[in-house]
């Protein structure tokens, strides 16, 4: 999160070499006329890729990665739209950029158990950016050839799940590095106008993840919601190291705990439950294993939306608005 100056040199040095969007000679990290003249060679995990220094006709392959290109200014001509716990199958953009799609003319790419390469295809690219979390990247990364037949591809890896290393990976796909700043200027606006609005619970709070499945997860305090919410003081529990077994998902933000365990484990004063697509806290109320945790014994729980659980920027926006909601500013 926003800091020192010298924590985010690093942190943007390493997200470099990370993802290997290093322009090569000659580009900046701006988006300036002198650098829109031409292509700039860009190195991604995949070797040297060449690709437009001013995308004009860039798709999406991920809904989680659209917020970042509405925000930079470079709207997408056709997106998928599928975001974790808010896709609307029967079509239509999640609720959070639908107007910005709509004036863009952004279209909509088919949502189905494999990539439409014809529908990408049909868009007429001059940039694809995929990648990130969810069954998008896995259908991006199966079909990359055919992607890069098409367009230069540049896949955001699934193992960045912080909302600020996604926006500075698409930043620099699409040469729009110089627009991050007065974004992340915005995002610390607002965390500080929220941060005078709350009052954080006392002690630990342990992050609940309800999931369409019949297995139960907890969040990693430094997943991105636990560590946006240590931004306003909200302490999370270290769940990962109370399990020494652990097993934590591919992407590292969330984790997989047995029933017996999970009272060992969920032992927090307070917890945070968020509906992504699984049990409504009412729900998760009714049953047991949660029941007898102490943040549900106690009522010191509360349900945060799908959106916060993978935030982008508008999601990171809306989410610090949500715990200004449940958390809010006690006595003078």
């Amino acid at each position: 999160m926003p800091g020192s100056s010298t924590a985010r040199a690093l942190a943007a040095a390493s997200l470099a070499v990370l993802l290997g969007l290093v322009a090569g000679c000659g580009s900046g990290g701006g988006g300036g006329d002198a650098e829109a003249s031409g292509p700039r060679t860009i190195t991604t995990d995949r070797g040297p890729l060449e690709v437009p220094s001013a995308p004009q006709r860039v798709v999406n392959l991920n809904g989680g990665l659209a917020s970042y290109l509405y925000a930079l200014d470079v709207p997408p001509v056709a997106t998928d739209t599928r975001v974790l716990g808010v896709t609307n199958f029967d079509g239509g953009f999640p609720p959070a950029w639908a107007d910005r799609a709509r004036e863009a003319g952004t279209e909509q790419l088919p949502a189905g158990d494999s990539l439409s390469i014809e529908a990408v295809a049909a868009a007429q690219p001059d940039l694809i950016i995929g990648g990130g979390q969810g069954i998008t990247a896995v259908q991006a990364m199966q079909a990359y050839d055919q992607l890069a037949a098409i367009a230069p591809t540049v896949l955001v890896p699934r193992t960045l799940t912080g909302w600020q290393d996604q926006l500075d990976a698409v930043a620099d796909a699409v040469n729009k590095a110089d627009a991050v700043p007065a974004l992340l200027d915005q995002y610390q606006a607002k965390l500080d106008e929220v941060k005078g609005q709350v009052t954080p619970p006392a002690g630990e709070t342990v992050y609940i993840g309800s999931f369409a499945s019949e297995k139960l997860y907890l969040i990693p305090s430094t997943a991105a919601l636990p560590a946006l919410g240590q931004d306003l003081g909200v302490t999370p529990s270290d769940v990962v190291a109370k399990v020494p077994d652990a097993r934590l998902a591919s992407t590292g933000d969330s984790m997989e705990v047995s029933p017996e365990l999970l009272s060992e484990v969920a032992n927090a004063p307070n917890a945070i439950v968020v509906d992504s697509g699984g049990r409504s806290l009412d729900e998760l109320k009714q049953d047991p294993n949660f029941a007898q945790l102490p943040a549900f014994r106690s009522g010191n729980v509360w349900e945060l939306p799908a959106t916060s659980y993978r935030p982008d920027f508008d999601g990171v926006l809306s989410t610090l608005d949500e715990f200004g909601q449940i958390f809010p500013r006690q006595g003078g």
